[in-house]
This record gives structure tokens, C-alpha cells and sequence, in this order.
């Protein structure tokens, strides 16, 4: 049942509900068993011995409330034991006119009229297996550092205009000892405001003698403490540290006032509050962007890490935990596993996933301390977790940062149980190895033995394949050139769903990394991803596309998704879609809960539908293609003119309503008539020598024939327009037909002598489903493809019935629009102000296309894609496909052939 079903029937139940039933048809309304809803009635399911009250154990405590306050009733209840020793998910009280709700899992909480529950319906979307998904709430300390700091870099920059890679590097390096000394004195590493006061007392205002105090101090904290020669107290009083950070010597950049200041004003803030993720954040602050763009990083707050590693392993964990509540030996055994877990970020950057799965599961490791009445040290060791970082900087940050995790958990666990091991000197660290996680052996970084669980995560760099560099391609190269064909058109990130995949593969593993949309959507689905799900391994989880932010300055955001990848087995696999999420029976490469296939481009279409073309491309330098101001300049000096010209439509003058025309000279009559006119002549010869300057040969060429397109597909008729490009907030593409007068330029796609029908079609929601689970993305707007959408959508075997009925709706929809010609296609489609009339028109269409496929409409977007994979898979197994024929049986019609 899905969230569209659900609303519905909580529509149908509050108009004139009983209150004798009420709550059994709310239980049906989310798809509970009429077999339970039954047993429920009679007694024998119900756990409560009141007359008021019905316990269904881990699924709810329902109360009518006849007398008294309702909050005070539902309070009651969230406090009292006996309440949750059945675990119900949700408490609900009611007196039929006010509802009031408790999730007992997230605590959030629903005070509603009764009638108006359908708004609120996702409120109970646990009972059909939507799960809300919970987002960590940012850390606003963290956003400060990361600003404050990106501050005092600009300063410092201004006050040492050296732009070599080695100032760069010991400038960063020279930050990072900054804040390892802002948050050792905020944490009792050092003593309270040690380091900004002795700044502070002991250097100039000016900040002339900055740089050398800063670097005798870092000598200082390098140093154990019976080897120190005498020191001035305010040195002598700072503790030995260790652990490489100070080793090697680099020479502070130079001060002036306003960076001495920026200092001071930086160790103000409580640094204690920030997450060790904070360095990932500053580095993406400081690091140049040249560096930056290069190496594909993308740094990320806490609450998109947690969208990897809750469903990767914690979650399950946590699940072990509750089972194990008030069982020593159970307590004990998940103890030893977690002693066991490996984490491995094979793209770690600085760190952030592997910080972040290491305070986790000392939380978890607390929590079961606590649960079992322990006294023990922790036995979670940073030995535990692995990396590999290209970047040395990053690379030398993320030991720093696991350090610094440790100190915060050893703080949290000292608060908790009164005592911790000690911080410094700083002692083991993370297994984190500088280089090229495409060319390593993650086996010998991350060594497996058969106890071991390693999970695998990260967020990689992406880079399509026209963004990557020579050393990229070269990686690709390497690892798939001899195992997968067509891999130069895969996204950079491919990499790492092929390393882990094969790490997994036969092991106690899992791994799951964030990536942008393009790798499930689009060509690179069949090439990369028959190679991953094959024999063992399958998709464990899949989150939809949503927007990946960090608290870095700038804050760039990227569209993305996350998917995660284990052995075949039992346990359940989940789809994530915004804040829900769903159980899945499997999860394709599309992330659709659908079996596998694999939609490959094609010339032609399986259906014998008519060729879609490209548009036609000037390859000009913009010098064929006029603006209507200067069309009409040329055709007022030139009145004869006029037939030198067609008018141009691409998917931005057709969505906009912009005119353009276009020279367009065929014959040499014309062209000699052409050449008369000033104005169209020079533009000629601007294009001649525009292609003349190219560097490639075929473009050169050209310049024999400036005034013809470089690219010519235009055909004598009717055509219809499809934009390559369309956002995805539209229900439908929008195309039109066109005269042939009509030039279609190369940023849309040309169908030539077309039916109606085959406008309706591919106008439809049906048609709509299948561009959105299977065409490329730019962002996540859709790129639609000829080779892809159209000529792979599955169409059954017509009667000329249903055509001649789906055409007489295309030609209410073009009347439709008429009503509204003062619009842009554009507006007409802006899913927000679509006109009432046009919707409805379209609204018929889709109804009559899916009288093609079945004769029961579909009751959602879901249905239709399953149905129309279910029709795909047939027709690409069917004899005849491939010879020119189309044979399928359809609900509604007979078996018939068609050519």
C-alpha cells in the first residue's frame, strides 16, 4: 500500500465514522490484516485488560477518552512503565473530536482535529513499512569555526601574498596546529585560554613578533618535558602533545594587526562545542579551488553522514541493542562485535565519516555499558578504522581529527562513568594511507579476516566523464579497461562501486557511498552496474536524489544519492525518498523496487515508432541565427530577403516564446541571390572563417559550405519539438507541432511526419514515468534521449481504436493550450500555475494512453513503471523483436502483428 492509497482512505474513513469502529478502520486504512483487525474485535490480540483501551504489541495503545483532559491523559500514559512493556510504536487518545498521537520511536507528536487526519496521514506511516527518516539538527558552532576561520585565512593571505604550492601547503598545515590549539584549550588538553592569553600577554599589538612566538610554541608542544631547555613559564606551563602534528618545522607566515587580532578573535569562540568535521569544513574554506575542483572533494555535515551510516550498520546495531536490553550474555556478545567492526573510507579527506562512525559506536558502546550495570574502560580502539586520502594535507588532518574524536568520546564517556583513559601524549591513531585509492590494494590498507565486519562508505569524487583529467582517465583506464566496455563514459566515483563491490564480495561486509544521480540514471546504468550486481551482491539500501550540503564557506550544495551494496541474504532492503522510508522486495540499478534490467541505447525504437533525430546544428558561431531585431533589420532594407530565412525554434525559444530565424539558403540560385546582400553575405563569411579556425578537421571542412548548417536533418512536413533538457518540477515534457517552415535547432529533438498518436504518447504520465526512472540528469533535471527514452519505451500492439481515441484527447490538449496563447510553454507547464483546463485535458490523455496498456487505470506512478518494466522485459525476450515486428497480447487487445 502507498502514501497516495493511505490518504485516501483516511478520506473516506472521518466522513462519517463510528466510534465503535473508528479505530479498526484507521488500522485498515494502513493496510493492517482484516485477519488481525478480526482478532483484534474479539479480544484474543488485544494486550489490555480495559474496556477503553486496545494494546496491539509494537504496533499501538489506543484510549477514548469519555471524561478529563486529553494531554493530561496522554502524558500520563508516555510516563507510566506499563505503558511501553509492550512497546507499542504509537499511543493514541481520542474523544472523537480531537485526536491526539505519540511516536514512541522519534517522540514527535500529532494534536489534531479527528476530521482532519488525511492531512497528517504520514504521521502513521510506520504501520505500512514508510519509515520516517530522522535528520540530524546541524551544529551551529560548527558553522562558526568553519566561517570564522575561512576569516582569519583572508587575512592571512592579505598579509603574505605568496601564492607557491609549498607556502600553501605550510600555510594549511600552519591553520591546522591553530585549531588543534583553539580546541585543546577549550577541552582541558590545555589549561582554559592558555594558548589565546599567551598570544594575548606576550606578543606585539602590531603582530611583528607573531610568527617566530608561534613557532617556538609549536617546537615547545613537539617536545616531552625532560627535554626542554629552560623555558619562560608561560612556554614551559604547555603540555607535551606527540603524535607528529608539531613535528615538522615550517615557518609561520608573517602578521600585521588585523590577522594578530583575527587570532585572538578566532580563540574566543567555545571551541569545545565543534565536531571534529569542522577540519574537513575548513579545509574546503581554504584549500585553493583549483585544488579543490581537482580533486572532486566535497566536505559534509554530520547529518548527511548519518544518512550513510544508519542504514550501512548502525541502525542494525541499535536493533541488536534493544533485543539484547536486560540479556547479560546478549549485552556481552554485541560488546565483542563491536570490538570486531572495521570502517574503511577509501576517499576519506579529512576524515568526517570515519570520525563520525567512531563516535557513534562509542555511543553505543555507553549505552550498552549502561544497559548491563558496567564498569569498564573502552575497548573501541582508533586502530579500528581505515582510509585512504590522495591529498597529503587531508591526509595528515584526518589522523588529527580521529584524535580529537577520540578526546571528545573519552570526555563524554568520562562524564558518564567518572572515569577515561588519558589524552596526551596523543598515542594510537587511524590506519590512514597517503595515496591513490584507485591504484591501491584496499586489501592490504584494510586486511580482512573472517571474524571481521568491514564497512565500507564514503563520498568519493564524482566527475563525469568529460570533467576528468589525464591522471582520471588513466585510473579508469586501469581498472576497467580490460573488464568493462564503454567505461570512458562512466562518472569518475564508478571506481569505487567497483572496488567495493569486489572488497565485499563472499565477506561479512557491506559498503555504501554517497555519489551524484547520473551513475542510476541514463547510459552508464548498463554499463557499470551488470558488472557489480551479478551472482552475490545486491543493493542493500538506496537513498533518492536530495541535496548534499556541507557547513563549509560557500556551502555549495550537489544533488546526490546513496547507495549501498551487500551480500545476497534475508534481511530486509529499503528505498529512502525524502523523509520516508520504504521496504523494497529488491532495488535495481534505477533504485526502483523492480527486478534487473538494464535499459541500453538504441537507434530505433523497439515499437517501430518514427525515427527521433536530433535537431539540426548550426556550427556556426552564431552568425546563421538572428534575433528578431535583426531579422527585421535585413528584411526591411532587403524585402526579398524574406525566403533566405526560416524561422528557429531550440528548447529555449520554444519554452520562452523567444523568435530567432535562421538563414537557410538551398540551391544555388538562392545562394548566388544570398551573396548579393550585404548583410546575409558577411555573415557568410564570418561563418567561413569561424569553421577555418577550428581544430577539427571535420569543422574545417565545413567552411566549403559556410552558408549551410554544419548538421542538416530537417525534412519537408509536420514535425514535433521535444526540449532536450526539462526541469524536473514539470509533469510532463512539453513538445508541439510544427510547420515545416520550422527549423528545430540541436538543444531539442526532432520527430518527423508524426502522428497525433505518437504526440500523445509521448505527452503522456505513462511516458513520464519512464524518462524519470531512466534518463540522464543534468542536476536533477531531465535529459531526455532519444536513444534511452524513446526509442526503448515499451508500447503493446494497438487497435486503431485506441489510437484514433488517444488522438481525439491529443487534439484537446493543443485546444487547451489555445485557450491560453498569450502564455509561454514555460508558464503553461510551471507545475504551479498550469491552467485548470490544460490539466484536465491532459488528465483525459493519460487516461485514454492507459486504456492501451490495460483496461483498470493504475493507481499510482509505481504501478505504472512496474507494469511497464514487466511489458519491457517481455518484449526484449520475444522472438521477434530485433526483426521488424512487434507481436505482444495485451489485456485489450488480441494477438495481432504489426509492421
Amino acid at each position: 500500500m502507498n502514501s497516495a492509497q493511505i490518504e485516501n482512505n483516511l478520506q473516506d474513513l472521518v466522513v462519517g465514522f463510528s466510534k465503535e469502529t473508528f479505530i479498526y478502520e484507521l488500522l485498515l486504512a494502513y493496510g493492517f490484516p482484516k485477519s488481525i483487525i478480526a482478532r483484534l474485535k474479539k479480544g484474543t490480540h488485544n494486550l489490555s485488560k480495559r474496556t477503553d483501551q486496545i494494546i496491539l504489541k509494537k504496533k499501538l495503545l489506543f484510549q477514548e477518552v469519555t471524561e478529563g483532559d486529553l494531554h493530561a491523559t496522554i502524558d500520563a500514559l508516555r510516563r507510566d512503565e506499563k505503558t511501553h512493556k509492550h512497546s507499542p510504536r504509537f499511543l493514541i487518545v481520542t474523544d472523537y473530536e480531537t485526536l491526539l498521537a505519540v511516536d514512541t520511536k522519534t517522540q514527535d507528536t500529532l494534536d489534531v482535529g479527528i476530521k482532519k487526519i488525511a492531512k497528517y496521514f504520514d504521521f502513521f506511516l510506520p504501520w505500512a513499512g514508510m519509515e520516517k527518516a530522522q535528520s540530524r539538527i546541524e551544529n551551529l558552532a560548527d558553522i562558526k569555526a568553519a566561517e570564522r576561520m575561512a576569516k582569519l585565512f583572508d587575512e592571512i593571505k592579505n598579509d603574505n601574498p605568496n601564492e607557491t604550492p609549498e607556502f600553501t601547503h605550510s600555510l594549511n598545515v600552519f591553520l591546522s596546529r591553530l585549531l588543534f590549539c583553539f580546541y585543546a584549550e577549550d577541552t582541558g588538553i590545555f589549561e582554559k585560554g592558555q594558548f589565546t592569553a599567551a598570544i594575548a600577554s606576550h606578543t606585539q599589538t602590531d603582530g611583528s613578533d607573531l610568527n617566530t612566538y608561534l613557532e617556538k610554541l609549536f617546537e615547545v608542544l613537539n617536545t616531552e618535558k625532560n627535554k626542554r631547555d629552560k623555558l619562560p613559564v608561560y612556554l614551559e606551563a604547555f603540555p607535551y602533545v606527540n603524535g607528529g602534528l608539531f613535528k615538522n618545522r615550517y615557518r609561520a607566515p608573517r602578521f600585521k594587526k588585523s590577522s594578530r587580532l583575527a587570532i585572538i578573535k578566532s580563540g574566543e569562540l567555545d571551541w569545545s562545542a565543534i565536531n571534529p568535521d569542522i577540519f574537513g569544513s575548513m579545509i574546503q574554506a581554504v584549500i585553493t579551488p583549483e585544488h579543490r575542483g581537482g580533486l572532486g572533494m566535497h566536505y559534509t555535515s554530520v547529518p548527511n553522514i548519518m544518512k550513510v551510516i544508519e542504514p550501512l550498520f548502525l541502525n542494525e546495531l541499535y536493533e541488536k541493542f534493544e533485543e539484547a536490553k536486560g540479556n547479560e550474555k546478549q549485552l556481552n556478545h554485541l560488546l565483542k562485535r563491536l570490538k570486531k567492526i572495521k570502517v574503511f573510507d577509501p576517499a576519506c579527506g579529512s576524515g568526517n565519516f570515519l570520525i563520525i562512525s567512531y563516535k557513534e559506536l562509542r555511543r553505543l558502546e555507553m549505552k550498552i555499558f549502561k544497559a548491563a550495570n558496567m564498569l569498564s574502560l573502552s575497548e573501541i580502539s582508533l586502530t579500528q578504522f581505515y582510509g585512504i586520502e590522495i591529498d597529503d594535507f587531508a591526509h595528515e588532518i584526518a589522523t588529527l581529527s580521529l584524535w580529537l574524536a577520540e578526546h571528545q568520546m573519552n570526555t563524554e564517556f568520562f562524564r558518564e562513568f567518572g572515569r577515561t583513559k588519558p589524552m596526551l601524549p596523543l598515542q594510537d591513531s587511524g590506519n590512514i594511507a597517503h595515496g591513490n585509492s584507485v591504484r591501491l590494494n584496499w586489501e592490504r590498507i584494510c586486511p580482512k579476516k573472517e571474524e571481521d565486519e568491514v564497512y565500507i562508505l564514503g563520498n568519493p569524487p564524482y566527475l563525469g566523464a568529460r570533467l576528468q583529467d589525464t591522471g582520471q582517465k588513466n585510473d579508469m583506464d586501469f581498472l576497467f579497461k580490460e573488464n568493462i566496455e564503454g567505461y570512458n563514459n562512466l562518472d569518475y566515483i564508478a571506481c569505487w562501486f567497483y572496488k567495493g563491490a569486489q572488497y565485499i564480495e563472499h565477506t561479512n561486509s557491506k559498503c555504501a557511498f554517497v555519489s551524484t544521480n547520473s551513475i542510476s540514471q541514463g547510459e552508464q546504468v548498463a554499463i557499470l552496474w551488470p558488472s557489480i550486481l551479478k551472482d552475490n551482491l545486491e543493493i542493500d539500501f538506496a537513498r533518492h536524489s536530495f541535496k548534499w550540503t556541507n557547513n563549509a564557506k560557500g556551502n555549495a550544495g550537489v544533488i546526490c544519492i546513496i547507495i549501498g551494496l551487500r551480500n545476497k541474504g534475508i534481511a530486509p532492503k529499503y528505498i529512502y525518498k525524502e523523509n520516508l522510508r520504504y521496504k523494497a522486495d529488491y532495488i535495481n540499478a534505477y533504485l526502483l523496487d523492480a527486478g534487473d534490467i538494464y535499459i541500453q541505447s538504441r537507434r530505433e525504437s523497439i515499437c517501430n515508432l518514427p525515427k527521433m533525430a536530433f535537431g539540426n546544428m548550426p556550427n556556426d558561431g552564431g552568425h546563421l541565427i538572428l534575433n528578431e531585431n535583426e531579422y527585421l533589420d535585413v528584411v526591411e532594407d532587403f524585402p526579398k530577403a524574406k525566403p533566405l530565412f526560416k524561422r528557429a525554434l531550440g528548447a529555449k525559444e520554444f519554452l520562452n516564446g523567444q523568435a530567432r530565424q535562421c538563414i537557410w539558403i538551398e540551391g544555388d540560385k538562392a545562394l548566388d541571390f544570398a551573396k548579393s546582400i550585404k548583410p546575409i553575405a558577411s555573415r557568410i563569411e564570418a561563418v567561413r572563417k569561424y569553421r577555418l579556425s577550428s581544430d577539427r578537421e571535420a569543422t574545417r571542412i565545413l567552411a566549403r559550405i559556410p552558408y549551410r548548417f554544419g548538421e542538416i536533418r530537417h525534412r519537408l512536413g509536420s514535425s514535433i519539438i521535444i526540449p532536450r533538457h526539462s526541469s524536473e518540477r514539470r509533469e510532463y515534457i512539453p513538445l508541439d507541432f510544427l510547420t515545416e517552415d520550422t527549423i528545430i535547432l540541436d538543444s531539442a529533438l526532432a520527430v518527423y511526419d508524426a502522428t497525433p498518436f505518437v504526440f500523445g504518447l509521448i505527452s503522456s504520465k505513462m511516458h513520464m514515468v519512464w524518462v524519470k526512472a531512466i534518463a540522464g540528469r543534468i542536476k536533477t533535471d531531465f535529459r531526455y534521449s532519444a536513444a534511452l527514452c524513446y526509442n526503448n519505451f515499451p508500447i503493446p500492439v494497438l487497435t486503431e481504436k485506441h489510437k484514433q481515441m488517444t488522438q481525439q484527447y491529443v487534439f484537446n490538449v493543443l485546444e487547451a493550450r489555445e485557450r491560453h496563447s498569450e502564455k509561454t510553454m514555460a508558464q503553461l507547464y510551471d507545475p504551479d500555475k498550469m491552467p485548470p483546463n490544460l490539466r484536465e485535458a491532459h488528465h483525459q490523455l493519460d487516461l485514454a494512453v492507459e486504456l492501451c496498456y490495460r483496461s483498470k487505470p493504475f493507481e499510482n506512478d509505481e504501478a505504472r513503471l512496474e507494469y511497464l518494466f514487466v511489458l519491457y522485459e517481455k518484449m526484449m525476450s520475444d522472438e521477434s523483436v530485433g526483426n521488424g515486428e512487434l507481436v505482444f497480447e495485451t489485456p485489450n487487445s488480441k494477438r495481432v502483428k504489426e509492421k
